[in-house]
């Protein structure tokens, strides 16, 4: 069996069987990829019913003078699902990078943003231009809603229920989920809908679509990016920001005032509660107020 009809196949399993989203899919495919090229490059001739541990084991070794040790351990989860793909299918009956160590790693926080940060932010975008009132709609509604970029880049005009006070959102897997919106981000974009989107010449297919560009088409994953990195440095932030440092600021700000971490899963959209646990960046001095308000042998209370 060769290399590009079985990857074919993966593609589809992932999509279809798995419910991923494209991002998902493309970087699930590139691993494999990776190895495909290295195979090449070094004339190995196998497939992948037929390579071994070996030759996985020096392909991971090769490519690890390149990849920090996050990286690497993303590759070889990615390579050992698409064998754990093959094994289900039975094409094989052993998975070869079984017995690959998977490099140890840290959790990683990215930088949460205080309140005044974020005002800061967005007090930094120009409102003279257009793209002004949409840019800060844009953060607002990250904030405000701890979305994905690819949740807001993809939110549509048919799923905003304000009467409702809530927003349809579309996430991992086509998962649905309502995640609540509050008044003052629900101004923001009635304003942007009203005064600003209405007056652009909105493309064939994203009719519905929420945040546009200058050519009446959705925005991109990277236009999102550049926007907050030129927001960073005009504000004069040194923090390392993006999109989902929004979404982190979101959940953390969130806990930090109260709410339970279940309603924080549930708005985020996490499957598992340990996946929100990442997420809470919370300092000590907070753990030992929670201790002193709700323990039952606070004698201070």
């Amino acid at each position: 069996m060769k290399w590009l009809k079985i990857l074919e196949d993966y593609q589809f399993y992932l999509k279809i069987e798995k419910g991923l989203a494209q991002n998902s899919i493309d970087s699930y495919s590139n691993d494999v990829k990776k190895l495909l090229s290295y195979l090449e490059e070094h004339e190995i001739v196998t497939t992948p019913l037929s390579i071994s541990h070996d030759d996985i084991q020096q392909f991971i070794y090769t490519v690890a003078k390149n990849l920090n040790a996050r990286s690497q351990a993303r590759l070889i989860s990615g390579l050992r699902n698409f064998f754990e793909y093959l094994i289900f299918e039975d094409y094989r009956k052993d998975n070869p990078t079984d017995l690959i160590e998977t490099p140890k790693i840290g959790r990683k926080l990215p930088d949460t943003l205080s309140i005044e940060e974020i005002d800061t932010l967005i007090q930094s975008i120009d409102l003279s231009l257009p793209q002004g009132e949409r840019n800060r709609t844009i953060l607002e509604t990250l904030y405000s809603c701890g979305l994905r970029v690819s949740e807001l880049i993809n939110l549509q005009v048919s799923d905003l229920f304000f009467e409702e006070g809530f927003i349809r959102v579309i996430g991992k897997g086509n998962k649905q989920r309502f995640v609540p919106i509050n008044k003052h981000t629900q101004k923001y974009i009635q304003f942007y809908i009203k005064d600003i989107r209405s007056h652009i010449p909105v493309q064939k297919g994203f009719e519905d679509t929420v945040f546009l560009n200058r050519r009446g088409k959705k925005l991109s994953r990277v236009m999102i990016f550049t926007i907050i990195k030129n927001l960073t440095t005009k504000a004069g932030i040194e923090k390392k920001i993006s999109p989902h440092t929004f979404r982190h600021s979101f959940a953390t700000h969130l806990l930090e005032r109260g709410a339970d971490l279940r309603a924080i899963q549930q708005m985020l959209g996490h499957e598992s509660i340990t996946t929100t646990e990442i997420y809470m960046h919370v300092d000590k001095s907070f753990l030992k107020e929670v201790v002193a308000t709700f323990h039952p042998r606070n004698k201070n209370k």
